[in-house]
């Protein structure tokens, strides 16, 4: 599978396969977040994998009750151990370092077989408290892991690359 295809065939997974997920394929997918690419290289991001199962039920019941998460084999819940620094553009580089490493899961994951979503509806303090994640952790995304229930791919709705694309000025 090339990058493109992986690009091509990702799709927000809810509903799950319940067979487990190879501790191989889970060690690469988060082998590629560990590669991804963070300002100046600080990689503040940190994982919290999860598949013990009345654990992720909890999980679920913090991510606004969305049962789908904690029904996947495995939960990531990612986090950043970040000194809340800046880029000189603004913009803290924890939630961006994080989001790309986020994104080398789920396009890994598509390689492996497997399917994620993006989990930005949580309530951080319950899971840093089902976890034990130090106050010190910011709490940024939760990212379910399993097989899809439904492996056909589906049409994306987007833009047009016209709408997106300005050329040498806006």
């Amino acid at each position: 599978m090339t990058i493109h295809e992986a690009i091509r065939t990702r799709k927000s997974v809810r509903s799950w396969d319940q067979r487990p997920v190879e501790p191989e394929k889970i060690e690469r997918v988060m082998e590629a977040a560990r590669l991804a690419p963070s300002a100046r290289n600080d990689q503040e991001w940190r994982f919290v994998v999860v598949t013990d199962e009345e654990t992720r039920t909890r999980l679920a019941q913090a991510a606004n009750r969305q049962t789908f998460v904690g029904q996947a084999p495995v939960v990531i819940v990612a986090c950043a151990e970040t000194d809340g620094r800046a880029m000189s553009c603004g913009h803290p580089a924890f939630l961006i370092d994080t989001a790309i490493a986020i994104d080398h899961i789920t396009l890994a994951a598509v390689e492996e077989g497997l399917g994620t979503c993006w989990i930005g509806a949580f309530d951080p303090e319950a899971v840093r408290s089902i976890l034990g994640i130090p106050s010190s952790v910011e709490v940024v995304e939760l990212l379910p892991l399993g097989y899809p229930r439904d492996p056909s791919p589906i049409e994306k709705k987007r833009l047009s690359y016209e709408a997106i694309v300005h050329r040498e000025r806006w």
